[in-house]
């Protein structure tokens, strides 16, 4: 599609004509004869004397390559553009956490599977991320995995397969058998200091045992309350089970409750599924959208065309001239 940026250049088009029919034609002064009997010869040839002037005459191919030349030249000042298709580029208006405990306790084999088998925690919880990562398409995802101490995994990212395949790679006990989930949200919080973003959700997987953090989870939750996050708590594993397995559902709630997110608990795969599409709900995506049109400037064609035309004529003229001169 052809565009022009300065369609007011058009209005030039009838300059030359105008300056034709209003303005005076030039005139030079030059040295002439004097004839002293100029009467007599007039009257001999029958004409009427006049001022003296010569109009060079100009044929119909030099006004017709003027005239070209001149809307070539009033086109390339108005900046012909051809326009390309639309682009739309998306950009991500929600930054998601994911903090995943991979303690000692998340070795416990007490979570089922779609055929009811007893599946680990933690590959139950990977298993159901992979696919809820993969979902996450307009949002910017950062995983956080902690157990003795909190590792930020993969800082915020829109490059959603490597977030998933550094999420399957994880096993229980890589980052010390005890669980740090109060630092785990303290990592997160600097996390997020980086994000210019005002939707900000922090996701956190434990079986809520806090064992080993240097700040209470929920002195942390007070802090992130403050910085604006949401966080949405899943206790992960048998709520029944009891020693290093146990489940700590109260801190777990208390976390969410403070920071006007959801509390849940998982204990199968299907579960843990359906904790992810509520949580969809809970935060719908919201995707900040930019359209631009790419435009390729063609004016110069156009101000090369008018010279070559101009140059061409230049040269026949003097062809023509050469011509003249060998008849004489």
């Amino acid at each position: 599609m052809l565009s022009f940026a300065f369609l007011w250049a058009f209005l030039l088009l009838p300059l030359p004509l105008a300056v034709w029919l209003f303005a005076p034609a030039y005139r030079e002064q030059t040295r002439a004869l004097r004839v002293p009997f100029f009467r007599h010869v007039v009257e001999a040839a029958g004409k009427t004397p006049a001022q003296g002037a010569m109009v060079r005459s100009r044929g119909r191919m030099q006004m017709a390559v003027a005239i070209l030349c001149w809307a070539l030249t009033v086109m390339g000042l108005s900046r012909p553009e051809i326009l390309g298709e639309p682009i739309v580029i998306e950009k991500a208006a929600r930054d998601l956490v994911l903090a995943v405990d991979i303690s000692g306790s998340m070795d416990a084999r007490d979570m089922a599977d779609a055929q009811g088998q007893p599946q680990q925690r933690l590959e139950a919880v990977k298993e159901v991320i992979k696919g809820f990562i993969e979902e996450r398409e307009g949002d910017r995802i950062a995983l956080i995995v902690f157990g003795s101490n909190a590792y930020l995994q993969t800082p915020f990212t829109e490059d959603l397969d490597s977030a998933a395949e550094l999420m399957a790679q994880t096993q229980v006990g890589m980052a010390g058998p005890h669980t740090a989930m109060g630092d785990a949200i303290g990592l997160a919080l600097r996390t997020f200091e980086a994000s210019e973003i005002e939707q900000k959700v922090l996701i956190l997987l434990s079986d809520g045992a806090d064992t080993n953090s240097a700040m209470s989870p929920l002195n942390a939750t007070e802090i992130a309350v403050g910085a604006g996050v949401v966080i949405h708590t899943i206790g992960v594993g048998d709520p029944t089970a009891s020693g290093d397995d146990r489940v700590d559902l109260e801190t777990l709630e208390a976390i969410a409750d403070r920071a006007s997110g959801r509390f849940f608990v998982a204990g199968d795969v299907e579960g843990l599924r359906s904790v992810y599409e509520e949580i969809d709900v809970l935060n719908p995506r919201v995707v900040e959208t930019t359209q631009f049109q790419p435009r390729e400037n063609i004016g110069h064609y156009a101000f090369i065309a008018a010279l070559l035309l101009g140059l061409a004529q230049v040269a026949g003229l003097l062809v023509a001239g050469q011509g003249r001169r060998a008849d004489v």
